[in-house]
């Protein structure tokens, strides 16, 4: 007896007014690309900032005991954190996304039915991701050293997810206009580091002269960090809700900027 099976043709997959199911997928292999190797992407930011509080702790702690009424190491301990979270979100969708150039499987994540804001907002995710998971890290390893405590626990989260969000998206824009490593490099060295340092981490802004203290009150990176730094200790160099609308003007405006390279395939497509 022969039964009369019908196969019928493969149905086309269909989608809401957003691929979620696609976008999680691209953001958990993001996730899962920096977890597997948790030596160089969470462990060795953790010993690398500690190496700059011991570092600073013993060359300044002496000359500048108190800074706004706060003993050095404290007022310090913030700042490391935040550079410490912003610059592993860099790295991580900036490295994604410049390698995947490089070795030519970008197409791989350009060819599957996500957007151009989809792409954006789950490879920026895991850019926060690894931030986050650093921050933590290094905030649970300085902790052993120097007493932290949370004066507004919301203010450190929105600054520790926005001030990665930030980075990581200046990382998705470094990595898809980047052809090579050194471009990426010449981002990292001329951009972002300066920024970083430049930025009231190891310092308060007040000790600079007029004009240099205004030339870092128009750094987005310092309110990111001096709004971090008032959660942790009730004190700041800027206005604070200032910071928190800047922070957030930022991020849209790299956001978008972000989300019209991926539309226009700007050096993703050939």
């Amino acid at each position: 007896m022969v039964s009369d099976i019908r196969t019928l043709p493969p149905q086309p997959r269909v989608y809401g007014a957003v691929n979620w199911l696609g976008a999680w997928t691209l953001l958990l292999k993001e996730v899962r690309r920096f977890l597997k190797v948790y030596f160089q992407t969470i462990l060795a930011p953790v010993v690398t900032t500690l190496l700059f509080l011991a570092v600073f702790a013993l060359a300044l702690g002496q000359v500048a005991a108190e800074v706004k009424g706060v003993p050095f190491v404290q007022f310090l301990a913030p700042g490391l954190i935040m550079m410490a979270m912003v610059q592993n979100a860099f790295a991580n969708t900036s490295s994604s996304l410049i390698i995947s150039k490089v070795q030519g499987n970008i197409v791989d994540m350009l060819m599957p039915p996500l957007s151009a804001a989809e792409l954006t907002a789950a490879v920026a995710l895991g850019g926060v991701a690894r931030g986050v998971v650093v921050g933590l890290a290094v905030t649970a390893g300085m902790a052993l050293f120097v007493p932290m405590h949370a004066h507004s626990l919301p203010l450190i989260a929105y600054h520790a997810v926005m001030g990665s969000l930030m980075l990581s998206l200046l990382g998705m824009m470094g990595g898809i206009w980047a052809d090579k490593f050194d471009h990426m490099a010449a981002v990292t060295n001329f951009l972002v580091t300066p920024l970083s340092f430049l930025s009231g981490t190891f310092y308060s802004i007040e000790r600079l002269p007029e004009g240099f203290h205004a030339v870092a009150l128009m750094n987005p990176f310092f309110y990111m960090i001096d709004g971090f730094r008032y959660g942790f200790i009730g004190q700041s160099d800027g206005p604070v809700w200032l910071g928190v609308v800047l922070v957030g003007a930022t991020n849209l405006l790299l956001y978008a900027a972000t989300y019209r390279m991926f539309a226009t395939g700007y050096k993703l497509k050939g």
